[in-house]
């Protein structure tokens, strides 16, 4: 690893998992109301897990968007950058939907379509840099649970 090529990787780790700690930061307060009052679907895991994974994942996002910055200019880039910024906002704004504004209906078919962005994001890096589109599969399959889980808390509440 050349001197420099470290800068990409620090940042794209740090900015999405700094995007990621201001969204638990903004739903701090709601997430323990949320843990103390709404019914769970079944297979909920211990309110810890989720930090934890969300930690790896948004890491494993940041490795991903790095080296799709590092590839060399390209439409195919360009998008594939765009798309992660936008699966990004989606991402941020979906915490609020749920945590603070308990939308739990609305919060479930914003995740359908984050779940989309993610696929198309993931579609879009495999052109540019095939591992970094391979980091992404975790991300994809936790949504996918995290929808399970959005649409029981929707049911059940």
């Amino acid at each position: 690893m050349n001197k420099n090529t470290w800068k990409p990787y620090l940042f794209g780790i740090l900015f999405t998992e700094a995007v990621g700690g201001l969204a638990g930061l903004l739903t701090r307060e709601a997430t323990e109301i949320y843990n103390s009052t709404i019914v769970k679907p079944a297979l909920s895991p211990p309110a810890i897990v989720f930090p934890i994974v969300w930690a790896i994942l948004y890491a494993l996002m940041g490795i991903g968007a790095a080296r799709v910055w590092m590839a060399p200019l390209s439409p195919a880039r360009t998008r594939s950058l765009r798309l992660f910024l936008l699966q990004l906002a989606f991402n941020f704004f979906w915490s609020i939907l749920f945590f603070n504004f308990q939308a739990f209906g609305l919060a479930f078919f914003w995740l359908a379509v984050l779940w989309i962005l993610i696929l198309r994001m993931i579609l879009s890096f495999y052109e540019v840099d095939r591992l970094a589109a391979w980091l992404q599969l975790p991300y994809l399959l936790w949504v996918l649970f995290a929808a399970y889980l959005n649409f029981g808390v929707w049911k059940l509440n």
